[in-house]
């Protein structure tokens, strides 16, 4: 599936191809809830790196959270003018690029099953969402995107 994506005040546009479109990853962790959060979780989508096609590079800034102390490899683009989370990137994985939701303008398609992690550093101010099937993890889950996509038959 192509998906095309912004920041919100226009600055940058992306596009890119994605096998594993369905946004049903929550993530409650605190790099996602303080650089990315609405609703205090962040959906990350899998996309192919090699697809990537950006207008406005000169506008996007890259953020390396701290975790246990230490830099992530993993990069975090965002928009320099209007702060909007775009898509990390993370060397140990060159194939793949991880857009957030949040940032894409294509109609989405909507999931059978949301999965909920890293429970364990959610704000206790936020009510989690779950219903009927959904799975719930302290930390990381038991499947990647692309098993996720692989198991509902969803892989496009």
């Amino acid at each position: 599936m192509r998906l095309n994506g912004s920041c919100h005040c226009g600055a940058v546009a992306f596009e890119l191809e994605s096998a594993h479109p369905y946004p049903f990853n929550r993530c409650y962790c605190s790099v996602c809830r303080k650089t990315a959060g609405g609703g205090g979780y962040a959906i990350n989508l899998g996309g192919e790196y090699a697809s990537l096609q950006v207008q406005g590079k000169q506008h996007i800034a890259v953020y390396h959270a701290l975790i246990d102390g230490e830099p992530s490899p993993a990069e975090r683009h965002f928009c320099r003018h209007c702060g909007s989370a775009l898509w990390v990137y993370d060397e140990r994985w060159p194939d793949l690029l991880h857009p957030f939701a949040s940032a894409i303008d294509s109609e989405l398609p909507e999931p059978p099953q949301t999965t909920h992690l890293m429970l364990a550093s959610k704000c206790g101010w936020v009510a989690v969402e779950s219903h009927g099937e959904d799975k719930r993890f302290q930390q990381y889950p038991d499947e990647s995107l692309a098993q996720w996509h692989e198991r509902h038959g969803l892989t496009r």
